[in-house]
């Protein structure tokens, strides 16, 4: 889908994506990817965390697995350990 005002779905999969390989074993905060896309990231966050919910990566907060939709506060994305 693309978006008028911001980066479209399969930008937001490719950078989180992108993310997920470089920093692999170890994870990283979706605003990272959502700041690579665009000045005002904030907004993107939604769409960054429902994106990831589709994509084969791990969703963890303070170390325990989430629903990256639905947790509340910060998370940290990352490929599935092995």
């Amino acid at each position: 889908m693309i978006h008028p005002t911001g980066p479209s779905d399969a930008q937001i999969a490719a950078a989180l994506m992108d993310l997920a390989l470089a920093r692999a074993p170890k994870t990283f905060c979706p605003s990272e990817a959502a700041r690579a896309l665009s000045p005002n990231w904030r907004p993107l966050m939604p769409r960054i965390r429902a994106i990831a919910a589709t994509l084969p990566l791990t969703a963890t907060q303070r170390g325990a697995p989430v629903d990256p939709v639905t947790a509340k506060g910060p998370i940290r994305l990352g490929l599935p350990p092995p």
